[in-house]
C-alpha cells in the first residue's frame, strides 16, 4: 500500500485502509472482555499500540537502556541517538523543518502549563487578554485562569452554537489589539468539531494575536502541517496516537521557543551553573529538566513510523467514513441525542445523550457486553454546561475500528433501552 504524502491534495481519494490487517498488529484487541470479543471505542482517552512500539519499548530496556546526552559510553549514545531521531521523525510528521521546535513534555497537558507558565508569564499583563472558546479541554482551560489570578490579564471565549460550531460573528469584537494569544482545539474532543484553523489563525495573526493549537484530537487522525497551517505553538500527546503514555510535545516556532525563559530547573536544561546563577542551553534542551522519558519517545517514534507507513489521509478518510456511517446507525436508537454538528464537519467521535439514562450507567451495560466507551465530561465541564447537561456518552473511534462495531454498539444502546425502559 502506497503512503500519501502529508501535503497530498484531498480531493486525491487516498487507498482504503486494510483494516483486518491493521487490526492483527494490536494485541489486545484480541482480548475478550467478560466473556466476550474487546470492542475498544475510548480512543479520545487513550489509543492502543501496536506490537511494533510494543517491540521498540522492549528493545531499549533489553538492549540500550542508559540516560542520555550525559554518557560517553556505548549505551548512552545508542540511547541518546535513538531518543533523539525520535525528536526528528515527530518534528517532520508534523511539518516541522526543524526538530529543535519539538519540546519533550509528559503529556499535552503539561505542553500547556509549559506554554503559559514560560510565554505566558513572560508576556502577559494587566489589560491584555486571552481568547479561548467554550469547547475547550480544561488542559487548555485551567493554566490559562492560574495565571490569570495572578497576573489579571483577561480571559475571553469564543461561544459555541447549538449545532457544535464556533460563533465566528463573535471574531472582531474579541480579536482586538489587546488579545496577545489566541488558543483553540483543532477538534473537539467532546463535539467532535473539526474547526477551521487556517481561518482562525489568519483573523488572530491580523489583530497581532499568535494562536497556540491543542492538536490533541487532531494529530493522531488526520494529516497536520504546522508550516501549512501558519500557527505559533501546538500541543499534542503521544498516548492518543499509538505510542506510550508519559511522553507529549510542545511545538513552537523557533524564534518565540529561544525568547521563552525555561520554566522547570534541574539536570541537562542548564549550560552552566554556580552558586551566583546559572546560564539555561539551547533548544530544545533548556526546556527539558532532568532524566527525560526516553522509551517513552523512542516508543513514540516507533509510532510515527506506524503511522506513515499506513497513511495519515487514508486514516482520515477511513474515520469519516465510520463517523457517518456510525451517525446514522445511532439515529435508529429511540431517545438518543447527538452533540455536535453533521458528519462531514467532524472527525471520528460522537458524543450523546440517551433520554434521562446516566451516561455512566450507559457505559457500565455497555462493559458488560465487551465494548469499552467513555462515560463523563470529558474534561470539558464548561461545555457540558453550555449545553445543559451534567455528561455525556463518547464513542471514539480509529484506524482499527469497524462497522461491525458500530453495529454491536448501536445493538448494545437498544439493549439500554429495553433495560431502563424509558
Amino acid at each position: 500500500m502506497s503512503t500519501p504524502t502529508r501535503t497530498q491534495s484531498t480531493e486525491q481519494r487516498p487507498p482504503a485502509l486494510n483494516v483486518e490487517a491493521i487490526r492483527a498488529d494490536f494485541p489486545i484487541l484480541q482480548r475478550r472482555v467478560h466473556g466476550l470479543p474487546l470492542v475498544y471505542l475510548d480512543n479520545a482517552a487513550t489509543s492502543q499500540k501496536p506490537r511494533s512500539v510494543l517491540d521498540a519499548l522492549t528493545r531499549y530496556y533489553e538492549q540500550t537502556n542508559a540516560n542520555v546526552h550525559r554518557g560517553v559510553h556505548t549505551l548512552s549514545e545508542e540511547a541518546t541517538a535513538q531518543y533523539e531521531a525520535a525528536r526528528a521523525k515527530v518534528a517532520s510528521f508534523i511539518g516541522s523543518c526543524c526538530p529543535k521546535e519539538i519540546i519533550w513534555t509528559r503529556n499535552a497537558s503539561e505542553a500547556m502549563n509549559l506554554l503559559a507558565q514560560s510565554w505566558g508569564r513572560a508576556n502577559l499583563r494587566r489589560g491584555d487578554r486571552v481568547l479561548l472558546t467554550e469547547m475547550e479541554h480544561h488542559s487548555n482551560i485551567v493554566p490559562w485562569q492560574i495565571l490569570s489570578a495572578e497576573l489579571g490579564f483577561e480571559i475571553a471565549y469564543l461561544r459555541v452554537a447549538d449545532d457544535g460550531t464556533l460563533i465566528l460573528d463573535d471574531l472582531p469584537r474579541l480579536l482586538d489589539g489587546r488579545t496577545k494569544l489566541f488558543s483553540f482545539t483543532y477538534m473537539s474532543n467532546v463535539l467532535g468539531t473539526i474547526n477551521p484553523v487556517v481561518e482562525l489563525t489568519r483573523a488572530a495573526h491580523r489583530a497581532g494575536a499568535l494562536v497556540h493549537l491543542d492538536a490533541c484530537q487532531a494529530v493522531p487522525h488526520m494529516p497536520v502541517n504546522v508550516t501549512e497551517l501558519d500557527i505559533d505553538f501546538m500541543s499534542f500527546s503521544g498516548h492518543k496516537m499509538l505510542g506510550p503514555t508519559g511522553i507529549g510535545a510542545l511545538w513552537g516556532r523557533r524564534e518565540l521557543l529561544n525568547v521563552m525563559p525555561p520554566w522547570m530547573g534541574g539536570g541537562d536544561m542548564i549550560r552552566e551553573v554556580h552558586l551566583s546563577g546559572f546560564k539555561p542551553s539551547e533548544l530544545p534542551w533548556k526546556f527539558e529538566a532532568g532524566t527525560p522519558a526516553i522509551a517513552q519517545a523512542i516508543g513514540l517514534g516507533a509510532a510515527v513510523d506506524y503511522l506513515e507507513r499506513t497513511g495519515m489521509a487514508a486514516i482520515h478518510q477511513a474515520e469519516r467514513e465510520l463517523i457517518a456511517y456510525a451517525m446514522e446507525r445511532l439515529a435508529t436508537v429511540e431517545g438518543l441525542r447527538i452533540l455536535g454538528p453533521a458528519a462531514d464537519q467532524r472527525g471520528g467521535l460522537v458524543s450523546f445523550v440517551l433520554g434521562d439514562i446516566h451516561p455512566h450507567d450507559i457505559a457500565a451495560v455497555l462493559d458488560n457486553l465487551g465494548i469499552a466507551i467513555r462515560a463523563g465530561h470529558h474534561c470539558a465541564q464548561p461545555l457540558h454546561e453550555r449545553y445543559r447537561i451534567p455528561a455525556s456518552a463518547r464513542a471514539s473511534f480509529y484506524l482499527y475500528n469497524t462497522r461491525e462495531e458500530v453495529d454491536l454498539l448501536v445493538k448494545a444502546l437498544h439493549k439500554v433501552v429495553e433495560i431502563f425502559n424509558f
